[in-house]
């Protein structure tokens, strides 16, 4: 990745952000990483005395203990079907302290793509107060190793969910929904390091066309002041890119004339884009020439030329848009600042302008209370735990450098012992705080047979087949899989979007043939035995898709209740609404030529 001469892939000696609110902001992160153990011992003592009297800490008997061996004695490791007919009962109505202490203010929706539905969170009020403080904490680390950033604007692409409901009339809704919607967001006081391009009318604009249309009509009439880009997710920011390229005609007639695109109906922002837009018709020519042209490298870097990085999640799942960002932007820097969930803020990247696949989180010890149950990928009996016999889960300050672990956390809304899903690596340590690399969402797998396919071992095996690819200039920009067990043995289908920069050079039909193999090839040993040996897995298939058509699925997942901030890409489908339009959308279709290669090993 090419880091300009004006950053620092080390804190700066004399940080480009001196005054006393920042240096607050550092020394607290320093006090907290250096007293880790004492901040959780205090932080557990103040959730357990918080929520000492409600129903679920009282069926555990603690009595009101508030030390760890009690509380881990007693109180049970869950999961959400564990805890979900007392969320159904607030959500219903029910006003007493079921889970905590204080009133449950709202629902926080996960994204609906993880594990197949919409989980409903509760949250407090408290809740935004400690996440707003965690935001708080970003710009100063940032400030150590990108200078300047007071003197121009960030160009994000953010977007809200029309939320809904509950029986009881508690809204439930995403957790960046809630934040953009809340009062801390709404009245923020004035930031020279976070000036937005967009405005708040288009981000707070539940029509996904208008609020984007409106984002990028200001980042493009803003372009010189833009000194970052960014959104949620790797795949947002590209959304956004797409978008450009299909509405750029547009977005030059109204620059050139001043006038905005009719289908802009929102009055909030009609009444605000009346200040901000005029007639610009060398913006409007400039904006035409770059579009125009089949040539979209470097895209972002020549119409916001002074930005400086890109700010979005590059880890887990989306590291697999990783190449088409650099392609957009000429090898930008990438910026994975936090670490966040529905359930719990989490930490920050200490190091944000570092290699995507050097990012490492270091967890806050005052956000919540941290356990980490080992994960053994070779261990398939730890995805059901025995309450009669709990596994020793390990705290935050005693886990061990290359370690994987499964978060599960204690917060101050309720959840207690509640298994995020998240497996973590421990990459290392911040004076006596781990930093910790986002593997994957646990149980993301294709299986056919005996044979478990977890989603970083598909990433790495859509990587491996992309390698073939290069010579042809062209590259996996979307993907999806599903395993097909209408056939017998059934198969894993690997569903591609391809970007064919070159029409005249395209790959053949034996090049992605050997990709099929190639992805087996990548594959576990336990796969490989099920085609070679056993005969119990058919051979891998690539199914083409015609361009644009993961916009669809995401579309379509829009239209069912997903958030377009929290959307991601599944990497596993089965739904056959999903499956179906994807099918009609094949171009070609591949199979494997040949068994991968696989030798008897011992067995234990």
């Amino acid at each position: 990745m090419a880091i300009g001469s004006e950053f620092s892939s080390s804190p700066l000696e004399l940080p480009a952000f001196n005054d006393d609110k920042s240096a607050k902001a550092l020394q607290f992160i320093e006090d907290m990483t250096r007293n880790v153990d004492t901040v959780q011992e205090s932080v557990l003592a103040k959730i357990l005395t918080q929520n000492a009297q409600t129903e679920y800490l009282k069926r555990f008997q603690l009595n009101g203990a508030t030390d760890r061996d009690t509380f881990k004695s007693r109180v049970p490791i869950v999961s959400y079907d564990d805890l979900k007919p007392d969320i159904e009962r607030i959500a219903n109505g029910d006003r007493t302290p079921i889970l905590c202490a204080h009133p449950i203010s709202e629902f926080l929706t996960s994204s609906g793509t993880s594990a197949g539905e919409r989980k409903l969170m509760p949250t407090i009020q408290q809740e935004m107060v400690r996440r707003q403080f965690l935001y708080s904490l970003l710009m100063p680390v940032m400030n150590q190793y990108v200078p300047d950033l007071d003197k121009g604007k960030a160009l994000y692409f953010l977007f809200i969910k029309a939320e809904t409901k509950t029986p009881s009339g508690l809204v439930a809704r995403p957790v960046l929904t809630s934040y953009y919607k809340s009062e801390h967001f709404k009245n923020r006081p004035y930031d020279p390091y976070n000036v937005y391009t967009s405005p708040d009318e288009a981000i707070l604009c539940s029509d996904s066309f208008q609020s984007m249309y409106t984002q990028m009509l200001c980042g493009l009439i803003m372009r010189h002041e833009v000194l970052r880009v960014g959104a949620v997710f790797a795949s947002g920011l590209l959304r956004a890119i797409r978008f450009l390229q299909l509405n750029w005609k547009q977005l030059s007639h109204d620059i050139s004339t001043g006038t905005l695109n009719p289908r802009i109906t929102d009055p909030s922002i009609k009444e605000r884009m009346a200040k901000i837009l005029k007639p610009d018709p060398e913006l409007a020519c400039f904006t035409e020439k770059e579009c125009s042209g089949e040539n979209w490298e470097c895209i972002i870097t020549r119409i916001w030329p002074n930005t400086k990085y890109l700010d979005v999640i590059v880890t887990g799942a989306m590291a697999q848009y990783i190449p088409t960002l650099e392609y957009y932007s000429g090898g930008l820097p990438m910026a994975c600042t936090m670490y966040a969930s529905s359930e719990c803020y989490f930490g920050l990247n200490l190091k944000p302008i570092c290699k995507p696949s050097e990012v490492s989180y270091t967890i806050m010890p005052n956000m919540g209370y941290f356990e980490f149950l080992p994960h053994h990928d070779c261990d398939s009996s730890q995805s059901t735990l025995s309450r009669d016999s709990p596994p020793q889960l390990v705290d935050l300050a005693d886990v061990e450098v290359g370690k994987l672990y499964e978060l599960v956390i204690t917060a101050y809304s309720g959840l207690c012992r509640y298994r995020v899903g998240d497996i973590l690596q421990v990459t290392g340590f911040h004076n006596s705080a781990p930093q910790f690399r986002f593997v994957r969402r646990k149980n993301v797998l294709l299986s056919i047979d005996s044979d478990k396919t977890d989603e970083a071992e598909l990433q790495k095996a859509i990587e491996n087949a992309s390698m073939l690819l290069k010579e042809f200039n062209t590259s996996v920009v979307e993907y999806t899989s599903y395993a097909d067990t209408r056939s017998i043995p059934g198969h894993y289908v690997i569903y591609w979007e391809l970007m064919v920069k070159d029409s005249s050079n395209k790959p053949t039909d034996e090049v992605l043939k050997q990709c099929c193999l190639t992805m087996e090839d990548s594959l576990n040993s336990v796969y490989r035995q099920g085609r070679v040996a056993d005969n119990s897995i058919g051979p891998l298939e690539i199914r083409v898709v015609k361009s644009g058509t993961f916009e669809e699925l995401m579309d379509y997942a829009i239209s069912r209740g997903a958030s377009i901030n929290q959307y991601k890409v599944p990497r596993c489908v089965s739904f056959t609404p999903i499956t179906e339009l994807l099918d009609s959308r094949v171009d070609s279709v591949y199979f494997s030529p040949g068994a991968p290669h696989w030798t008897p090993e011992r067995r234990r």
